[in-house]
C-alpha cells in the first residue's frame, strides 16, 4: 500500500513539473524591429478569441514586424512586469524600442495591421 501511494505521489509530482512548467519567455521588445506583443492566457477565452487573428498577423508580418505571445498564467511574473490590469492586452513597440501603444481586450486584425503598417512606415 506504501509503495502505491508513493508511486501515485511521484507520477503528481512529474506530471504537475509538466503540466506547470513556464514556457521560455522571449525577449520584448525585439531589438532593431517593431514589435506587438499580446500578453495573455491560453485557457482565457478572450485570449482564445486572439489566436486566430494573431496567427494570421504573424504570417503577414513576418519578417518584418516580431509578432510574439506570452501567456501570463504559465509565467506569472510577466504580468507585473508589463504592468497589467487585464489579459488579452496588446502593446506595440517601434523598433527604437519605445511602447507607441497598448490596447486591453480583444482587438481585431484591422486594428492590428494599420498601427504595424504605421510603425513599419516611420
Amino acid at each position: 500500500m506504501k509503495h502505491t501511494a508513493l508511486c501515485f505521489a511521484l507520477v503528481f509530482v512529474l506530471g504537475a513539473g509538466v503540466c506547470f512548467a513556464a514556457s521560455p519567455v522571449p525577449e520584448v521588445p525585439v531589438k532593431g524591429m517593431v514589435t506587438m506583443v499580446d500578453i495573455g492566457a491560453k485557457a482565457c477565452i478572450p485570449c482564445k478569441m486572439m489566436m486566430p487573428v494573431m496567427e494570421e498577423v504573424e504570417k503577414e508580418y513576418k519578417g518584418k514586424a516580431a509578432i510574439i505571445f506570452i501567456d501570463v498564467w504559465e509565467n506569472k511574473d510577466q504580468g507585473a512586469k508589463f504592468g497589467l490590469k487585464v489579459i488579452p492586452t496588446q502593446i506595440f513597440y517601434d523598433k527604437e524600442g519605445k511602447e507607441t501603444y497598448r490596447h486591453e481586450g480583444f482587438l481585431d486584425k484591422a486594428p492590428i495591421s494599420e498601427r504595424l503598417d504605421k510603425l513599419l512606415a516611420q
